[in-house]
């Protein structure tokens, strides 16, 4: 059991991070993910833990105020960056509004913070529904001075595309509009991975990509690697095959941490979509995590397979799994805990160290768990929220599988954040440690320990801040009216109307897990019933039949990485039947 790492070169930190966006859906975790940057800017300097320089630039703007941009380079279709200006650099002036205006002090209901009806309810993340005519742009302004709890919106807009609830200014060179495909519409669009890999053989695309990584690559003064969060239901999957193949052959040795993202779907019945959305995951999963460090399938969804599961639920969040602004901002919090590894000041561990800590014996995959917010009972210490979880560690699975009932992993990166450095006193001090977690001296003690129980034999890395997540808006006010301002539980609901949530403990892991066998064969059990001939069309964009029959089996492969013995016994006995 490790706390953290320790090593890097001497008196250098571990270096800068380049964000690539691909596709709709990654824009909209993104906006969240940048969101929760410009919040954690707030924090006072002494007290951050994550470095802003990790992933935000810094330049001085006219008359010396400091001025902080993604260090980002954002593709999206024509019609999917709506108030944007062509040029990326912020967002438009919102055009004059006089109708209604409304506003509020106090938790929204589960519909949310931002305007009514916020996010894409749509079939899928590829189709935004058509956009209202009023503008309504939350936190419309570059990098607002503070996002107050008190926000005036506009009541007869709604949020349809991630850049309406985008607060942070963009450099020029972020956004790549694909002129080629559009965002939204019944024809034109970007929906197989064959379309999306013919876009990267085009040389201008590749000569606009190459310009806008070299520019932000060259400014670094120390590259560690690149983030890549990329839609993996559509024909960005094909993208982001030949983005991180173009990231491994020209940045040899830096570290490529690819998220594949998908959304909750709601068109599952629709056959032509299903079949699409189905060979799009695995042909993504496929080539991304093999130009990947390592790569994580990343979902509120229950299911990327061809039979719909519920989506994840949460104990304390009221969301609404239709709504791209709700279910990307839960991934969004995910996210930020998930990272935190390699953008700690105290620590020099890079995206590389985080990769070979759990991508041993070519298990290049691995799954996300995350308890959204962390239960911790306002008052109550560390040794005492967790004795109440000895038999199952209070989070949910986000990578799209069915949880397994014994808790088993090879290797995990485990982060707990928002979580007092006092917490572990127990609240009867001078009695005789009534646990083993008890009688720990830190915090950083009470999770390795709980860890080592929960998990025995896994090689487990783990890390507690005390710096929280931030949920000022334009983050969602989903949570269940039991959560204190700072997110801690309440025994019983408050009498009075609660005030809104303003930032939340968090408990997130990255494991590499027998639970990706689950997944990764029953994709390849599914694509196997299909009969492929039947979609000529998907085919004729690009993808050769030979070349699914080979990511197949590399598919197939890939899961027998993660296969435990009592797996193994029963993959012989179907494979004998087959």
């Amino acid at each position: 059991m490790r706390p953290g790492w320790r090593g890097g070169g001497a008196g250098r930190d571990a270096g800068e991070a380049v964000t690539l966006q691909l596709g709709h859906y990654a824009g909209c975790v993104g906006a969240h993910w940048w969101g929760l940057q410009a919040a954690a800017l707030r924090t006072p300097a002494e007290a951050a833990e994550l470095r802003a320089a990790a992933l935000l630039r810094t330049e001085r703007a006219a008359g010396g105020r400091e001025t902080h941009t993604p260090r980002l380079v954002a593709l999206e279709l024509k019609g999917g960056v709506g108030a944007l200006r062509p040029g990326g650099a912020g967002p438009e002036a919102p055009v004059a509004w006089d109708g209604e205006v409304a506003a509020y002090l106090e938790r929204a209901s589960a519909g949310g913070s931002a305007p009514r009806d916020a996010g894409s309810r749509t079939e899928d993340a590829s189709s935004g529904g058509k956009r209202s005519s009023g503008v309504s742009v939350q936190g419309a302004s570059p990098a607002p001075s503070a996002l107050t709890v008190s926000q005036e919106v506009y009541s007869g807009g709604s949020v349809q595309l991630w850049s309406d609830y985008l607060n942070v200014h963009l450099h020029p060179k972020s956004i790549y509009v694909i002129r080629q495909y559009m965002h939204d519409g019944d024809c034109g669009c970007l929906e197989a991975f064959g379309q999306g890999e013919s876009l990267l053989q085009d040389p201008g695309c590749v000569e606009e990509l190459e310009d806008r990584l070299h520019f932000y690559v060259e400014e670094c003064d120390y590259l560690q690697g690149f983030q890549v969060l990329c839609d993996l239901h559509n024909g960005f999957s094909g993208v982001g095959a030949k983005v991180t193949e173009l990231l491994y052959d020209e940045y040899s040795g830096k570290g490529i941490l690819t998220w594949g993202l998908t959304p909750v779907m709601s068109n599952m019945g629709d056959s032509q979509k299903n079949f699409y959305r189905l060979m799009n995951t695995a042909l993504g999963i496929v080539h991304l995590s093999s130009h990947s460090s390592l790569f994580c399938p990343l979902s509120l969804s229950g299911s990327l397979g061809i039979k719909p599961q519920p989506p994840v639920t949460f104990p304390y969040i009221n969301y609404d799994a239709s709504l791209n602004y709700h279910s990307s901002a839960i991934l969004a919090a995910a996210l930020d805990t998930l990272t935190a590894p390699y953008r700690l000041c105290s620590s020099q561990g890079s995206m590389m160290h985080l990769a070979e800590t759990l991508n041993f014996s070519g298990r290049k995959v691995v799954a996300a768990w995350a308890s959204v917010p962390f239960p911790a009972l306002r008052g109550c210490s560390l040794p005492d929220t967790l004795c109440a979880y000895q038999q199952d560690v209070p989070w949910k699975l986000l990578s799209s599988c069915r949880e397994q009932k014994v808790s088993c992993c090879f290797a995990q990166s485990v982060v707990l954040r928002g979580i007092g450095k006092e917490s572990h006193v127990s609240s009867s001090p001078g009695k005789q440690p009534t646990s083993p977690l008890h009688a720990c001296e830190s915090t950083e003690q009470v999770l390795q320990h709980y860890l080592r129980t929960a998990f025995p034999g896994a090689f487990s890395t783990s890390h507690v801040l005390e710096q929280p997540c931030n949920t000022l808006p334009p983050y969602p006010q989903f949570f269940s009216p039991l959560l204190t301002r700072q997110g801690f539980l309440l025994e019983k609901p408050p009498s009075f109307a609660s005030a809104a949530v303003e930032s939340i403990p968090v408990l997130a892991a990255l494991q590499s897990s027998p639970v990706l066998h689950v997944l990764l064969y029953s994709l390849y059990k599914d694509l196997q019933k299909l009969n492929t001939r039947r979609w000529a069309s998907f085919f004729s964009a690009g993808v050769e039949q030979g070349d699914f029959q080979e990511a197949l089996q590399e598919l197939r492969t890939l899961s027998q990485c993660y296969e435990t013995e009592f797996e193994a016994d029963e993959s012989e006995d179907e494979a004998d039947s087959d």
